[in-house]
């Protein structure tokens, strides 16, 4: 790694939809949870904004009124109040815009996304924009994540040059979302119709905000070194890998990090019992309290394998549910918890039906139910079609519940092969996207089980592995230099 040599602190105004543990539906809400302590602890300035939503508990924040920004949206000016508070010493702003975040979910209900959401983001990333030019001093770096923020760079290139000229950096968490809207929308944005071509913003006919901001961006990342090399190509570039392709100079792929204060077996309060890698006994408890709180045999030699997922085809659930009667045969158990596509929702709780004594199943998100499954699985299952990052492999490893993944993305950077011989390896993964290499994965893994040495083996090497936030913090800040302050940055 580079060498960083320190004058002032970088100033940083970190953007997002989501922030742990204010506003959370997944995996984006824990980055932004953590990355801006990990940044701030290595020396930076870090100020952090989302939207004020409705769901966000403010007692519990400890917001205050922070006065108000000047927003220019349509071609007027609108006074916007802000609220304050802060998370790991970190300060964080929320917009406040009651008619675009006043409501029960962030981008959508039951029945699909929020019509407007482009006029909502759209405004948000305005607000953005405000709050750096309102700032003192300026932020040095403004760093924005997946769509919602992803006008962001537009506004900024289109608008002039903000006070001190901050860079801006995008990080793509997920290019499957893009934010597309039709056509219509455009005067809502307050962008030059210029703007609305194919090398800008305009995609196939519609507006596509990720678009704009992976071409006007000073630099991108995205959250796993193979997930930075897969979406170059069409198989998971979905329609914008001819653009990545034409920025893969300022394209960095950064491994998310795991915030293991929250995710330490150790210290988790939400499990029966608490342990270690030099003391498991505590991980026994949680096994048999697991089994009991999903309604399975207690069987303390039965493996027991999690999953904690979304619902969807790219987390594997069509060749899942295709092995599905193969893996009920083999003798382990099987705990899901998550919620998402319909059919794999009543698909699967018919099969728990059918099968109560291998498979419970329960719909919902429940982040108390995830650390105990996580705790008390043998092995935890990851089938993705793509997984650009992936955390639970990780929050798995430090449990002592070995991975089962499939190798893309951030799995395959995360998970080793396991070999009983060398006894080298966290995990078991698989290549092919296919039911049978599913089933593989599965068979290799029951195999080292019942071989309590080698099982032990790869437990400790799982939970002495090191995914802490200060190795990708420290890439972060590298960037930011190499944007900001250039001649600072040595080799």
């Amino acid at each position: 790694m580079a060498s960083i040599r320190t004058t002032r602190s970088l100033r940083i105004l970190m953007a997002a939809s989501e922030v742990a543990p204010f506003a959370k539906t997944g995996g984006l809400g824990d980055v932004l949870g953590a990355l801006p302590a990990a940044l701030q602890a290595l020396g930076a300035s870090v100020h952090v904004v989302l939207p004020a939503y409705r769901t966000i508990d403010w007692a519990a924040a400890g917001a205050e009124s922070d006065g108000v920004l000047q927003v220019w949206t349509g071609g007027t000016r609108r006074e916007t109040p802000l609220r304050s508070a802060r998370n790991a010493d970190v300060p964080v702003s929320f917009v406040v815009a009651d008619e675009f975040f006043d409501r029960d979910h962030l981008y959508g209900g039951p029945t699909g996304d929020y019509p407007d959401n482009a006029e909502r983001f759209a405004f948000f990333a305005r607000a953005i924009v405000a709050l750096a030019a309102h700032l003192e001093p300026p932020p040095d770096v403004i760093h924005c994540h997946d769509w919602q923020t992803a006008l962001v760079p537009v506004f900024a290139s289109a608008g002039g040059p903000l006070p001190g000229t901050p860079r801006t950096v995008l990080t793509v968490h997920n290019l499957g979302y893009q934010g597309l809207f039709p056509a219509g929308v455009w005067p809502l944005l307050g962008l030059d119709w210029s703007y609305f071509t194919p090398r800008n913003l305009e995609f196939y006919g519609l507006v596509n905000f990720l678009k704009g901001g992976l071409v006007h961006a000073d630099a991108l990342t995205t959250v796993s070194r193979r997930y930075a090399e897969e979406i170059l190509e069409p198989e998971q570039g979905h329609g914008l890998e001819g653009v990545l392709r034409e920025r893969s100079d300022v394209l960095a792929g950064i491994l998310n990090g795991v915030d293991y204060v929250e995710w330490n077996p150790a210290l988790d309060q939400r499990l029966v019992a608490t342990y270690s890698a030099s003391d498991l006994t505590g991980k026994a408890r949680c096994k048999t309290a697991l089994q009991e709180e999903f309604g399975l045999r207690i069987a303390a030699h039965t493996p027991l394998l999690g999953m904690v997922s979304r619902l969807a085809d790219q987390k594997g659930f069509d060749i899942l549910m295709a092995a599905l009667p193969e893996l009920l045969r083999l003798d382990l158990q099987l705990v899901i918890l998550g919620s998402g596509d319909a059919r794999y929702e009543s698909a699967l709780a018919a099969e728990g039906r059918r099968a109560p004594d291998r498979l419970a199943v329960r719909i919902a998100f429940d982040e108390g139910a995830a650390h105990r499954i996580e705790a008390g699985a043998d092995a935890f299952l990851m089938p993705s079609r793509y997984e650009p990052c992936g955390l639970n492999q990780m929050y798995s490893l430090r449990y002592g519940t070995v991975p089962i993944v499939r190798a893309t993305g951030g799995l395959d950077d995360t998970i080793s092969e396991f070999d009983p011989i060398t006894g080298r390896g966290n995990g078991f993964k698989f290549g092919p996207y296919a039911p049978d290499a599913l089933l593989g994965g599965v068979r290799r893994m029951l195999d080292v089980y019942h071989r309590p040495a080698a099982w032990r083996r790869v437990v400790g090497n799982g939970m002495t592995c090191d995914f802490s936030w200060r190795g990708p913090a420290a890439r972060y800040l590298e960037l930011y230099r190499r944007l900001v302050r250039p001649s600072e940055v040595s080799a």
